[in-house]
């Protein structure tokens, strides 16, 4: 076996540990105390849509099996673990009263937690809305903030004297360019720039979940989104003016509202926002911190004339990438330049920053006998928790970084194909094996005690 690489030399005084998953990923169990359908449970049930036809079932079946995970997470001497909670779970059509048996099992959640000494960090939403509002516009329609709202408030009630630090909303970016714009996630639906109604609800979401976390005593309330590096793909006129567009909707888009109360000027694309009086100042009501997952960088070129947008993603020259693929190049520097350019541009309405999530897939076996030697993987986590390192040392405030994932896990459209993990899990028995990266991130958590 090869021998692990160093432990990074530059790591953040004071930073702290954590490991995430998310509910419809890790928990199995779709039809377990009366928990409704979600818009993920549509998506994987319809054929074609998951690379490998699978639907999530039992993978690691973390709804009877969370106990493991909580050991999996002492062992690994992390402060505080990120789980999601599913809102199909607590409102199974996504209004109305809260299920008793579904808020039970956050309930144990937490409870074996707060007992091993970890601070639970939960998600009130990661990617699952329940198909009864979904078929009542979804996050087109201003009524679903609401609605969150309404859920958030279930939560905090049976939770909030417990739970002090709360992520509201999990990659908007996501669930509106993906879900609703190109369709490859759930909804599945491809309104192009059509889709960008669905950026406000969700931030309008944030910030009345937000009030209501608060209102229930939370100490600490932000969003997370996924963030990227934009690079153009050459000095030409067309690519450069193709990157601006591709870090206006994919970044600046979803973090201005937050952070400075406006949206950024969306002329270029012709595009308007549904804004009504007092939106702003509710999305904007300061955030206790702002989330930053990071993956990879972009590089963007020109679309070709009479493509249905002005961007396309291209392979970053010189880069390795993971199992994802060429679109997912591993540069870790990248992460420092968004780090720092985040506080250069927002200055003081930068709140500090927490990494919500980092982690890469490759190949791996389904099932094994023992430790999975992953030196890539260690090797990317290894790069950008030095990233992050080098960010702070330029004056970026990051109080947290967060392996993605703790397990392999139902990786959205690529099914079972992806593994993030840190530890080893055969979807089909869902037992669980610690990875050599799991040994490496505990003892580099250990050598900052």
């Amino acid at each position: 076996m090869a021998d692990a690489p160093t432990l990074p030399l530059r790591v953040p005084e004071g930073l702290r540990w954590s490991a995430a998953t998310a509910a419809f990923q890790v928990e199995g169990a779709r039809t377990a105390d009366g928990r409704g359908r979600s818009i993920w449970d549509d998506f994987v049930d319809t054929p074609g849509n998951v690379r490998d036809g699978s639907t999530a079932e039992p993978g690691p079946d973390s709804f009877h099996r969370n106990r493991e995970d909580v050991a999996l997470l002492r062992d690994l001497g992390v402060d505080r673990y990120r789980f999601s909670i599913s809102w199909v779970r607590v409102q199974p059509d996504g209004r109305g009263p809260a299920s008793p048996a579904g808020l039970a099992y956050y309930d144990r959640l937490v409870d074996d937690l707060l007992a091993e000494g970890i601070v639970p960090f939960p998600t009130l939403y990661h990617w699952d809305l329940p198909s009864g509002l979904e078929a009542e516009g979804g996050w087109l329609s201003r009524d679903t903030a609401e609605r969150f709202a309404a859920y958030a408030e279930h939560v905090a009630a049976a939770l909030g004297d417990r739970v002090k630090h709360w992520y509201t909303i999990n990659e908007p970016v996501s669930t509106s360019l993906q879900g609703y714009a190109v369709g490859v996630l759930a909804p599945g639906r491809q309104l192009l720039f059509d889709s960008l109604p669905t950026v406000h609800h969700q931030l309008l979401a944030h910030g009345l979940a937000a009030a209501a976390l608060r209102a229930r005593g939370a100490d600490a309330v932000g969003i997370v989104n996924n963030h990227t590096w934009v690079y153009p793909a050459s000095d030409s006129e067309s690519d450069q003016t193709a990157a601006h567009l591709y870090d206006l909707v994919h970044n600046r888009l979803f973090a201005e509202p937050v952070l400075t109360g406006a949206y950024p000027d969306l002329a270029p694309l012709g595009a308007e926002m549904p804004v009504q009086a007092g939106d702003l100042e509710v999305i904007a009501s300061a955030s206790d911190f702002y989330g930053v997952n990071y993956y990879n960088p972009t590089t963007i070129a020109a679309a070709p004339d009479g493509a249905p947008v002005p961007f396309v993603p291209v392979p970053t020259a010189g880069a390795e990438h993971t199992g994802f693929g060429e679109l997912w190049p591993i540069d870790p520097a990248a992460l420092t330049a968004f780090l720092v350019d985040a506080k250069q541009r927002y200055g003081d309405d930068l709140p500090p920053i927490i990494v919500g999530e980092n982690g890469a897939s490759f190949p791996e076996p389904d099932r094994v006998d023992g430790p999975l030697e992953d030196r890539q993987r260690i090797d990317y986590l290894a790069g950008h928790v030095s990233a992050v390192a080098d960010a702070v040392a330029q004056g970026v405030d990051v109080e947290e970084y967060t392996v993605w994932s703790l397990l392999d896990n139902f990786e959205w459209a690529d099914g079972f194909t992806q593994r993030f993990g840190i530890v080893h899990v055969d979807q089909e028995t869902s037992k669980r094996t610690p990875k050599t990266s799991y040994g490496w991130y505990r003892d580099l958590i250990a050598s900052t005690r």
